[in-house]
């Protein structure tokens, strides 16, 4: 089966020109070249922030394992509030992680 003049033509003309670009003329840059910053949380901030978490869940264990007696046994049902909040402060931290 033939092909059309038009694909024939298009094909070489693909072939021999060069498009240009705006970005033919720019310069390469290498990443050694980029100023970057050193973001990365201090270390007693993702201390605190895994700590929180940790004592939160915890507090939730204790309560639970010692039937309401322990840690703040006049706190009562609220212990599961304290609980949750105090791991919910910690994972509110994860918000800055980067």
């Amino acid at each position: 089966m033939a092909e059309s003049k038009h694909r024939k033509n298009r094909r070489t003309r693909d072939k021999t020109e060069t498009k240009k670009s705006p970005l033919n003329d720019a310069d390469p840059k290498n990443v050694k070249d980029l100023d970057l910053e050193d973001e990365s949380l201090p270390m007693w901030y993702r201390a605190t922030m895994i700590g929180l978490m940790i004592l939160g869940l915890l507090w939730l264990i204790v309560w639970y394992i010692t039937q309401g007696a322990a840690p703040v046994q006049a706190a009562g049902g609220w212990n599961v509030i304290i609980g949750f909040g105090i791991t919910m402060v910690g994972f509110f931290m994860t918000m800055r992680w980067k």
